[in-house]
């Protein structure tokens, strides 16, 4: 009897409480040389360096009566040396289990603003999201391409750490105080280098942002956002050449009080074009609700219907502050939602109505935003406990959805978020001896409730 037991990364806090029992009770535990020097404490079997299948076959021929133990880093269920013996066990018969880690696919960030990682622990003063927004603008009027590309690879990097394989930059910060930079994307490209240097795969959202608010002009540091027009912003991105292995370039319509009505339609149109994701900030706040009422006499989601933006391609960020006729809209179009539920609650903006906009139809999804935390599995469990404190019930997302909009990369333009066959290996293995882990099923045997 051998026995298959799979470490994650290749340290014992992968090990799963059935796996760790497993090692303890074993004979003869076999692996890699490094993978055998980390067992922890109780495994006494006698340790032997083998990892090649001819060797392990030979191994169980000579010690037929012995529990045999072998250890891989990676997850024997999805990822590791195992696929390779597994056929050959059975092949000759021997009898086998594999007691996985826990593996999850790889985790989706929707929504981000890179530079709004500077203000974590600085923005804690009362106020509003709109003096909020003063100091984060003050962070944006200082960055140039470099100091940019290593402020993006700390973000990025952070979320590697977290289990995130993609993410969505909202990216707007296109120029600079004065003038042109000589090549017109080149903050964008110090994004996607900051991208490659964490080793994270880019959406970048290249965002068209045009006006200071509904008819109001450009302030100093908003000038640094605009290409002048919609025309003028397809034109640039046109010119923005990625590697598309690893990065794609979508459109966002940064707001219904950023672009004009009437330009909504060609960045709608631009990415309907490529078929590339469009994202868009929807209602986050009421004031922008309140504004647009008295701009065009209906509300944000309205608006953006009747421009043609809406529509399974299109992303929704926040959608905070919905009628019923909103969320109908959203839902019947098979428009996304994106939920920044850390960053909301950290700006005061609200909790969005996510169950009835998931029963509605928009598949949802989940974003650091303002990186207050980069937790995807925070942001959705977060979800879950918003709809507890606005319906004052529990159990509105059960786990497999909230892991569901915690790897929504189809939003970002990847097929990826799942494990089975056509989707990206895109895998995460988690640790498991962290105390919040105690006592839960995953480090005890399980037992009836």
């Amino acid at each position: 009897m051998i026995t298959l037991i799979g470490m994650g990364s290749g340290t014992p806090g992968s090990l799963t409480a059935q796996g760790l029992a497993a090692l303890q009770g074993a004979d003869r535990i076999l692996g890699a040389k490094r993978l055998l020097a980390t067992l922890p404490e109780g495994c006494t079997g006698n340790r032997q360096a083998l990892y090649k299948p001819d060797e392990i076959l030979a191994c169980l021929a000579a010690h037929p009566d012995e529990e045999i133990a072998l250890v891989y880093s990676g997850d024997t269920g999805f990822y590791s040396g195992a696929s390779q013996l597994l056929p050959m066990l059975r092949a000759f018969g021997i009898s086998c289990r594999v007691l996985p880690g826990l593996s999850v696919p790889g985790l989706a960030n929707g929504h981000s603003h890179a530079f709004h990682r500077a203000l974590r622990g600085r923005t804690g003063a009362r106020g509003t999201f709109w003096t909020w927004r003063e100091v984060m603008y003050a962070v944006a009027a200082r960055l140039d391409p470099d100091s940019y590309r290593r402020l993006a690879t700390g973000v990025f990097a952070e979320m590697v750490l977290a289990g995130i394989t993609s993410v969505g930059e909202f990216h707007y910060l296109h120029h600079p105080p004065t003038g042109r930079y000589s090549d017109p994307n080149e903050m964008g490209r110090a994004l996607v280098l900051a991208a490659a240097d964490a080793g994270l795969r880019l959406t970048l959202l290249d965002t068209c942002y045009l006006d200071g608010g509904f008819g109001a002009e450009l302030n100093e540091v908003q000038r640094r956002f605009t290409d002048g027009d919609a025309d003028s912003w397809a034109q640039r991105v046109d010119q923005f050449d990625v590697d598309g292995s690893r990065v794609r370039v979508g459109a966002a319509v940064h707001s219904v009080r950023a672009v004009p009505a009437q330009q909504i339609p060609v960045v709608a149109g631009w990415a309907r074009r490529r078929g590339a994701p469009l994202h868009v900030h929807l209602s986050e706040q009421r004031k922008e609700n309140e504004d647009c009422l008295a701009a065009h006499g209906c509300t944000p989601t309205q608006l953006l219907d009747s421009r043609g933006a809406l529509g399974e391609g299109t992303t929704a960020v926040h959608a905070t502050h919905l009628t019923e006729q909103d969320i109908a809209l959203l839902g019947g179009s098979g428009t996304g939602v994106c939920l920044c539920p850390t960053t909301e609650a950290d700006l005061g903006d609200g909790i969005g109505p996510a169950a009835a906009l998931a029963a509605a139809g928009s598949p949802l999804s989940v974003g650091s935003d303002g990186h207050s935390v980069i937790d995807a599995l925070a942001e959705a469990q977060a979800v879950e406990a918003g709809q507890r404190l606005s319906a004052e019930s529990r159990g509105h997302f059960s786990t497999g959805e909230q892991l569901a909009a915690a790897t929504a990369h189809r939003c970002l333009g990847w097929d990826s978020g799942r494990i089975a066959a056509g989707y990206r290996a895109d895998l995460v293995a988690l640790a498991l001896d962290v105390g919040s882990l105690n006592g839960t099923y995953v480090n005890r045997e399980p037992v009836d409730m």
